[in-house]
Protein backbone atom coordinates (compact mmCIF):
# COMPACT_ATOMS: atom_id res chain seq x y z
CA UNK A 1 0.00 0.00 0.00
CA UNK A 2 2.83 2.63 1.04
CA UNK A 3 4.68 1.99 -2.71
CA UNK A 4 1.12 2.53 -3.99
CA UNK A 5 0.29 5.56 -1.95
CA UNK A 6 4.32 6.75 -3.15
CA UNK A 7 3.26 6.45 -7.03
CA UNK A 8 -0.06 8.29 -6.87
CA UNK A 9 1.46 11.05 -4.80
CA UNK A 10 4.57 11.03 -7.64
CA UNK A 11 1.72 11.00 -10.57
CA UNK A 12 0.53 13.60 -8.81
CA UNK A 13 3.33 15.68 -8.99
CA UNK A 14 3.34 15.24 -12.40
CA UNK A 15 -0.04 16.29 -13.62
CA UNK A 16 0.18 19.36 -10.94
CA UNK A 17 3.43 20.58 -13.40
CA UNK A 18 1.25 19.81 -16.22
CA UNK A 19 -1.70 21.80 -15.03
CA UNK A 20 0.39 24.99 -14.18
CA UNK A 21 1.80 24.81 -17.56
CA UNK A 22 -1.02 24.90 -19.05
CA UNK A 23 -2.19 27.53 -16.59
CA UNK A 24 1.31 29.74 -17.55
CA UNK A 25 0.42 29.14 -21.24
CA UNK A 26 -2.92 30.61 -20.71
CA UNK A 27 -1.66 33.67 -19.27
CA UNK A 28 0.87 33.91 -21.93
CA UNK A 29 -2.35 33.83 -24.12
CA UNK A 30 -4.10 36.64 -22.53
CA UNK A 31 -0.77 38.95 -22.07
CA UNK A 32 -0.25 38.63 -26.17
CA UNK A 33 -3.23 39.82 -26.89
CA UNK A 34 -3.62 42.87 -24.39
CA UNK A 35 -0.06 44.04 -25.20
CA UNK A 36 1.27 45.63 -28.77
CA UNK A 37 1.35 49.45 -30.34
CA UNK A 38 -2.46 49.76 -29.59
CA UNK A 39 -1.88 48.96 -25.93
CA UNK A 40 -5.74 46.90 -24.78
CA UNK A 41 -6.09 47.11 -20.93
CA UNK A 42 -6.77 43.94 -19.71
CA UNK A 43 -10.49 44.44 -18.83
CA UNK A 44 -11.04 45.43 -22.43
CA UNK A 45 -9.20 42.28 -23.50
CA UNK A 46 -10.95 40.30 -21.76
CA UNK A 47 -14.57 41.83 -23.05
CA UNK A 48 -13.09 41.37 -26.57
CA UNK A 49 -12.51 38.16 -26.67
CA UNK A 50 -15.78 37.44 -25.84
CA UNK A 51 -17.71 39.84 -28.16
CA UNK A 52 -18.07 42.80 -26.03
CA UNK A 53 -16.20 45.86 -25.50
CA UNK A 54 -15.39 48.62 -28.11
CA UNK A 55 -15.28 47.79 -31.82
CA UNK A 56 -11.70 49.06 -32.69
CA UNK A 57 -10.62 46.68 -29.89
CA UNK A 58 -12.49 43.72 -31.11
CA UNK A 59 -10.75 44.54 -34.62
CA UNK A 60 -7.07 44.56 -32.96
CA UNK A 61 -7.93 41.18 -30.84
CA UNK A 62 -9.41 39.13 -33.62
CA UNK A 63 -7.83 40.29 -36.74
CA UNK A 64 -4.77 40.89 -35.90
CA UNK A 65 -3.92 39.53 -32.49
CA UNK A 66 -5.50 36.15 -31.94
CA UNK A 67 -4.33 34.95 -35.55
CA UNK A 68 -0.76 35.70 -34.07
CA UNK A 69 -1.16 33.86 -31.20
CA UNK A 70 -2.45 30.77 -32.62
CA UNK A 71 -0.13 30.71 -35.37
CA UNK A 72 2.15 31.00 -32.02
CA UNK A 73 0.95 28.44 -30.21
CA UNK A 74 0.98 25.58 -33.06
CA UNK A 75 4.27 26.39 -34.13
CA UNK A 76 5.45 26.28 -30.56
CA UNK A 77 3.70 22.90 -29.97
CA UNK A 78 4.74 21.32 -33.49
CA UNK A 79 8.51 22.55 -32.92
CA UNK A 80 9.05 21.31 -29.12
CA UNK A 81 7.18 18.10 -29.48
CA UNK A 82 9.33 16.97 -32.77
CA UNK A 83 12.45 18.24 -30.57
CA UNK A 84 11.24 15.93 -27.98
CA UNK A 85 10.83 12.88 -29.86
CA UNK A 86 14.06 13.36 -32.12
CA UNK A 87 16.25 13.80 -28.26
CA UNK A 88 14.67 10.42 -27.56
CA UNK A 89 15.14 7.94 -30.60
CA UNK A 90 18.67 9.81 -31.89
CA UNK A 91 20.20 9.23 -27.95
CA UNK A 92 21.11 12.80 -28.41
CA UNK A 93 20.08 16.03 -26.40
CA UNK A 94 21.01 18.13 -29.00
CA UNK A 95 18.65 17.10 -31.51
CA UNK A 96 15.97 19.27 -32.59
CA UNK A 97 14.82 20.41 -36.26
CA UNK A 98 17.48 23.58 -36.32
CA UNK A 99 20.22 21.32 -35.27
CA UNK A 100 19.59 18.65 -37.50
CA UNK A 101 19.15 20.97 -40.65
CA UNK A 102 15.22 21.13 -41.06
CA UNK A 103 15.02 24.58 -40.71
CA UNK A 104 18.18 25.32 -42.88
CA UNK A 105 17.18 23.07 -45.57
CA UNK A 106 13.51 25.40 -45.43
CA UNK A 107 15.35 28.42 -46.04
CA UNK A 108 17.61 26.98 -49.00
CA UNK A 109 13.81 25.99 -50.26
CA UNK A 110 12.18 29.19 -50.04
CA UNK A 111 15.46 31.25 -51.48
CA UNK A 112 14.99 28.79 -54.67
CA UNK A 113 11.36 29.72 -54.97
CA UNK A 114 12.22 33.58 -54.39
CA UNK A 115 15.02 33.70 -56.82
CA UNK A 116 14.19 31.09 -59.60
CA UNK A 117 10.67 31.49 -59.34
CA UNK A 118 10.15 34.78 -58.80
CA UNK A 119 8.13 34.91 -55.38
CA UNK A 120 9.37 37.62 -53.90
CA UNK A 121 9.24 41.60 -54.85
CA UNK A 122 9.58 45.13 -53.82
CA UNK A 123 6.86 47.59 -53.71
CA UNK A 124 7.74 51.03 -53.66
CA UNK A 125 4.90 53.23 -51.80
CA UNK A 126 6.00 56.87 -51.94
CA UNK A 127 9.84 57.21 -50.74
CA UNK A 128 9.52 53.60 -49.06
CA UNK A 129 10.19 50.39 -49.78
CA UNK A 130 8.21 47.69 -48.78
CA UNK A 131 8.81 44.03 -49.39
CA UNK A 132 6.22 41.28 -49.68
CA UNK A 133 6.56 37.92 -50.80
CA UNK A 134 4.04 37.49 -53.82
CA UNK A 135 4.04 33.77 -54.10
CA UNK A 136 3.59 32.43 -50.66
CA UNK A 137 2.26 29.30 -51.84
CA UNK A 138 5.58 28.34 -53.66
CA UNK A 139 7.29 29.73 -51.27
CA UNK A 140 6.17 27.42 -48.45
CA UNK A 141 5.64 24.90 -50.52
CA UNK A 142 9.34 24.60 -51.57
CA UNK A 143 10.90 25.38 -48.13
CA UNK A 144 8.59 22.48 -46.79
CA UNK A 145 10.25 20.25 -49.79
CA UNK A 146 13.69 21.67 -48.55
CA UNK A 147 13.20 20.34 -44.93
CA UNK A 148 11.53 16.90 -45.74
CA UNK A 149 15.04 16.43 -47.92
CA UNK A 150 17.36 16.95 -45.63
CA UNK A 151 15.74 14.35 -43.08
CA UNK A 152 14.93 11.72 -46.20
CA UNK A 153 18.96 12.07 -46.52
CA UNK A 154 19.74 12.01 -43.22
CA UNK A 155 17.82 9.07 -42.59
CA UNK A 156 19.31 7.32 -45.92
CA UNK A 157 22.52 7.55 -44.60
CA UNK A 158 22.04 6.11 -41.50
CA UNK A 159 20.50 3.20 -43.29
CA UNK A 160 22.68 3.08 -45.86
CA UNK A 161 25.60 2.90 -43.82
CA UNK A 162 24.13 1.07 -40.63
CA UNK A 163 25.00 4.50 -38.30
CA UNK A 164 24.13 4.84 -34.98
CA UNK A 165 21.09 6.82 -33.91
CA UNK A 166 23.18 9.00 -31.93
CA UNK A 167 25.68 9.82 -34.55
CA UNK A 168 22.65 11.07 -37.05
CA UNK A 169 23.05 14.68 -35.63
CA UNK A 170 26.58 15.01 -37.18
CA UNK A 171 24.85 13.71 -40.50
CA UNK A 172 22.26 16.64 -39.87
CA UNK A 173 25.08 19.20 -39.12
CA UNK A 174 26.99 18.49 -42.66
CA UNK A 175 24.00 18.64 -44.36
CA UNK A 176 23.17 21.55 -42.67
CA UNK A 177 26.18 23.11 -43.55
CA UNK A 178 25.70 21.95 -46.92
CA UNK A 179 21.96 23.85 -47.31
CA UNK A 180 23.84 26.97 -45.80
CA UNK A 181 25.68 27.13 -48.06
CA UNK A 182 23.40 26.50 -51.10
CA UNK A 183 21.57 29.55 -50.34
CA UNK A 184 24.26 31.57 -50.35
CA UNK A 185 25.00 30.66 -53.55
CA UNK A 186 22.09 31.19 -54.14
CA UNK A 187 21.83 34.72 -52.70
CA UNK A 188 25.20 35.30 -54.37
CA UNK A 189 23.56 35.27 -57.78
CA UNK A 190 20.78 37.25 -57.07
CA UNK A 191 19.45 41.17 -57.27
CA UNK A 192 19.41 42.90 -54.41
CA UNK A 193 15.79 42.89 -54.30
CA UNK A 194 15.09 39.08 -54.06
CA UNK A 195 18.13 39.06 -51.58
CA UNK A 196 15.83 41.32 -49.19
CA UNK A 197 13.03 38.87 -50.50
CA UNK A 198 14.97 35.91 -49.01
CA UNK A 199 16.36 38.17 -46.10
CA UNK A 200 12.50 39.07 -44.35
CA UNK A 201 11.41 35.29 -45.64
CA UNK A 202 14.39 34.35 -43.15
CA UNK A 203 13.36 36.86 -39.88
CA UNK A 204 10.65 34.33 -39.25
CA UNK A 205 7.04 36.32 -38.57
CA UNK A 206 4.30 35.07 -37.19
CA UNK A 207 1.92 37.38 -38.85
CA UNK A 208 2.43 35.69 -42.39
CA UNK A 209 0.23 32.55 -41.52
CA UNK A 210 -3.90 33.05 -41.96
CA UNK A 211 -6.39 30.60 -40.26
CA UNK A 212 -6.02 28.08 -43.10
CA UNK A 213 -2.13 27.61 -42.67
CA UNK A 214 -2.81 27.79 -38.80
CA UNK A 215 -5.57 25.16 -38.99
CA UNK A 216 -2.65 22.70 -41.06
CA UNK A 217 0.07 23.33 -39.05
CA UNK A 218 -2.45 22.22 -35.77
CA UNK A 219 -3.88 19.42 -37.38
CA UNK A 220 -1.01 17.74 -38.40
CA UNK A 221 0.54 19.02 -35.03
CA UNK A 222 -2.76 16.96 -33.23
CA UNK A 223 -1.76 14.19 -35.41
CA UNK A 224 1.75 13.54 -34.36
CA UNK A 225 0.89 14.28 -30.44
CA UNK A 226 -1.58 11.22 -31.36
CA UNK A 227 1.14 9.35 -32.22
CA UNK A 228 3.73 10.00 -29.80
CA UNK A 229 1.24 9.62 -26.98
CA UNK A 230 0.12 5.96 -28.77
CA UNK A 231 4.42 4.83 -28.59
CA UNK A 232 4.91 6.66 -24.87
CA UNK A 233 5.74 3.66 -23.46
CA UNK A 234 8.01 2.83 -26.15
CA UNK A 235 10.00 6.18 -25.68
CA UNK A 236 10.08 5.55 -21.68
CA UNK A 237 12.12 2.18 -23.06
CA UNK A 238 14.37 4.07 -25.36
CA UNK A 239 15.64 5.85 -22.01
CA UNK A 240 17.01 2.97 -21.09
CA UNK A 241 18.89 2.06 -24.58
CA UNK A 242 18.07 0.34 -27.68
CA UNK A 243 19.09 -3.06 -26.74
CA UNK A 244 16.83 -2.77 -23.82
CA UNK A 245 14.03 -1.54 -25.29
CA UNK A 246 14.60 -4.06 -28.03
CA UNK A 247 14.17 -6.75 -25.52
CA UNK A 248 11.23 -5.28 -24.27
CA UNK A 249 9.63 -5.76 -27.68
CA UNK A 250 9.93 -2.46 -29.19
CA UNK A 251 10.66 -2.48 -32.97
CA UNK A 252 13.20 0.32 -32.83
CA UNK A 253 14.33 0.53 -36.50
CA UNK A 254 10.63 0.83 -37.23
CA UNK A 255 9.74 3.58 -34.19
CA UNK A 256 12.98 5.53 -35.21
CA UNK A 257 12.20 5.61 -38.77
CA UNK A 258 8.35 6.75 -38.51
CA UNK A 259 9.27 9.47 -35.23
CA UNK A 260 11.65 11.08 -37.48
CA UNK A 261 9.47 11.20 -40.12
CA UNK A 262 6.53 12.28 -38.44
CA UNK A 263 8.63 14.99 -36.34
CA UNK A 264 10.22 16.58 -39.48
CA UNK A 265 6.99 16.62 -41.46
CA UNK A 266 5.48 18.57 -38.56
CA UNK A 267 8.60 21.07 -38.17
CA UNK A 268 8.98 21.43 -41.61
CA UNK A 269 5.49 22.54 -41.97
CA UNK A 270 5.70 25.17 -39.30
CA UNK A 271 9.03 26.41 -40.51
CA UNK A 272 7.56 26.35 -44.07
CA UNK A 273 4.77 28.76 -42.89
CA UNK A 274 6.68 30.97 -40.35
CA UNK A 275 10.27 31.33 -41.31
CA UNK A 276 12.91 30.01 -39.52
CA UNK A 277 12.36 29.89 -35.66
CA UNK A 278 15.34 28.61 -33.73
CA UNK A 279 15.72 26.80 -30.62
CA UNK A 280 12.19 26.43 -29.69
CA UNK A 281 12.39 22.58 -30.59
CA UNK A 282 15.81 22.18 -28.16
CA UNK A 283 15.17 23.97 -25.46
CA UNK A 284 11.61 23.17 -24.78
CA UNK A 285 11.96 19.68 -23.83
CA UNK A 286 14.78 20.51 -21.40
CA UNK A 287 13.07 22.96 -19.58
CA UNK A 288 9.69 20.28 -19.18
CA UNK A 289 12.12 17.87 -18.09
CA UNK A 290 12.77 20.01 -15.25
CA UNK A 291 9.08 19.64 -14.01
CA UNK A 292 7.87 16.16 -15.02
CA UNK A 293 11.94 14.21 -16.05
CA UNK A 294 11.87 11.90 -18.97
CA UNK A 295 8.19 9.98 -18.42
CA UNK A 296 7.06 10.46 -22.06
CA UNK A 297 3.57 10.31 -20.56
CA UNK A 298 3.72 13.65 -19.58
CA UNK A 299 6.81 14.87 -21.09
CA UNK A 300 5.50 15.12 -24.53
CA UNK A 301 2.69 17.14 -23.83
CA UNK A 302 4.51 19.22 -21.04
CA UNK A 303 7.09 19.82 -23.97
CA UNK A 304 4.34 21.21 -26.16
CA UNK A 305 2.88 23.75 -23.60
CA UNK A 306 6.35 24.85 -22.85
CA UNK A 307 7.22 25.38 -26.68
CA UNK A 308 4.15 27.35 -27.16
CA UNK A 309 4.44 29.38 -23.97
CA UNK A 310 7.97 30.15 -25.15
CA UNK A 311 6.81 31.38 -28.79
CA UNK A 312 3.98 34.04 -27.31
CA UNK A 313 6.95 34.63 -24.92
CA UNK A 314 9.50 35.74 -27.97
CA UNK A 315 6.00 37.12 -29.54
CA UNK A 316 5.68 39.79 -26.95
CA UNK A 317 9.49 40.10 -26.65
CA UNK A 318 9.48 40.99 -30.41
CA UNK A 319 6.46 43.36 -30.34
CA UNK A 320 7.63 45.40 -27.15
CA UNK A 321 11.31 45.86 -27.79
CA UNK A 322 11.14 48.69 -29.69
CA UNK A 323 7.12 49.22 -30.25
CA UNK A 324 5.43 49.90 -32.53
CA UNK A 325 8.39 48.10 -34.80
CA UNK A 326 7.81 44.74 -34.28
CA UNK A 327 11.29 42.70 -33.89
CA UNK A 328 12.21 39.40 -36.42
CA UNK A 329 10.82 36.78 -34.02
CA UNK A 330 13.77 34.13 -35.15
CA UNK A 331 15.95 36.75 -33.55
CA UNK A 332 14.18 36.39 -30.40
CA UNK A 333 13.57 32.71 -30.08
CA UNK A 334 17.71 32.39 -30.48
CA UNK A 335 18.42 35.54 -28.09
CA UNK A 336 16.01 33.94 -25.30
CA UNK A 337 16.92 30.46 -26.24
CA UNK A 338 20.71 30.59 -26.19
CA UNK A 339 21.48 32.21 -22.78
CA UNK A 340 19.25 29.62 -21.37
CA UNK A 341 20.59 27.06 -23.05
CA UNK A 342 24.00 28.15 -21.67
CA UNK A 343 22.88 28.72 -18.01
CA UNK A 344 21.63 25.04 -17.84
CA UNK A 345 25.28 23.44 -19.07
CA UNK A 346 26.70 25.62 -17.18
CA UNK A 347 24.49 24.02 -13.95
CA UNK A 348 24.45 21.02 -14.50
CA UNK A 349 28.00 20.75 -16.85
CA UNK A 350 26.23 18.92 -19.21
CA UNK A 351 22.41 17.67 -20.77
CA UNK A 352 21.40 14.75 -19.90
Amino acid sequence: MAGISEYNKYIGRKWMALFALAAVLLGMCVLSVSVGSSRIPLLETLRGMFGGGEASSRIIIWNVRLPRIAAGVSVGIALAMAGCVMQNVLRNPLASASTLGVAQGASFGAAVAIVYFGAGIQINAGNAAALTITNPYMVTVCAFLGGIATTAVILLLSRVSGAAPSTIILAGVAISAMFTGGTTLVQYFADDVRIASIVYWTFGSLGRAGWKEIAAIFTLSAAAFLYFIMNRWNYNAMESGAHTAKSLGVDVGALIIISMAVSTLISAVAVAFVGTINFIGLIAPHIARKFVGNDYRFLIPCSALTGAALMLAADVASRMAISPVILPIGAITSFLGAPLFLYMIIRKGNIK
